[in-house]
């Protein structure tokens, strides 16, 4: 068995190589509005693709919205305690393609595939991802990690993004993709830990 060496960073599927995760407003306040799935899968799935990002190095652009006029708290613990001591940027505006902090983060990666965490998944998802796209990015939203204030907004939201160009994903796909090849024998380990606890592995 002989695997093809790395694509690397021109790899049309996404890569270690390729890609950044984007984690947007998950916030106590949009946490506990959404309706479209319970919210310890919504935080466990959420902390999930953190591990993920985490596991390949991608870079990870963590923001939030009105944390500094208290109109509402900081990131959540359980994704802060996996992305550790990161830049936060807080904004003002709904659409986080629209803060200048935000926006020169992402474009300093040098990377043009967006994974994309969002709350809520009808705005703060849906209004970056098509300006993203617009830009030329590719953009991929975890749907089993993203969520809407009801199930009829989420998938509503996931169909306009969806037809506008974004790459919607799970993570089981996610993983595998990132992963590629079990010769890649220094993330095996932890790649097959996250399988399982995302249950796509009950016997490994």
């Amino acid at each position: 068995m002989t695997s093809f060496d790395k694509r690397g960073s021109d790899d049309r599927l996404l890569s270690p190589d390729n890609s950044l995760l984007t984690i947007i407003d998950y916030q106590p306040v949009q946490v506990g509005s959404i309706g479209s799935m319970r919210h310890s899968d919504l935080l466990e799935n959420a902390s999930l693709v953190a591990k993920t990002a985490r596991l390949y190095n991608l870079p990870i652009i963590l923001s939030t919205v009105n944390a500094h006029n208290q109109r509402n708290s900081d990131t959540v613990k359980p994704i802060k305690d996996v992305v550790g001591d990161i830049p936060s940027y807080d904004r003002s505006s709904i659409n986080a393609w629209e803060d200048k902090d935000y926006n020169e983060a992402i474009k300093a990666t040098g990377r043009k595939k967006i994974i994309i965490l969002a709350l809520w998944t009808e705005a703060c998802l849906t209004f970056p991802t098509l300006d993203a796209i617009a830009e030329g990015y590719d953009v991929y939203p975890v749907v089993d990690a993203v969520g809407g204030t009801s199930t009829i907004a989420h998938e509503t939201a996931l169909r306009r993004v969806e037809q506008a160009g974004a790459h919607l994903i799970t993570i089981p796909q996610l993983l595998c993709e990132l992963q590629r090849d079990w010769n890649r024998q220094d993330t095996v380990p932890e790649f097959v830990k996250l399988l399982q606890e995302n249950g796509a592995f009950t016997n490994l």
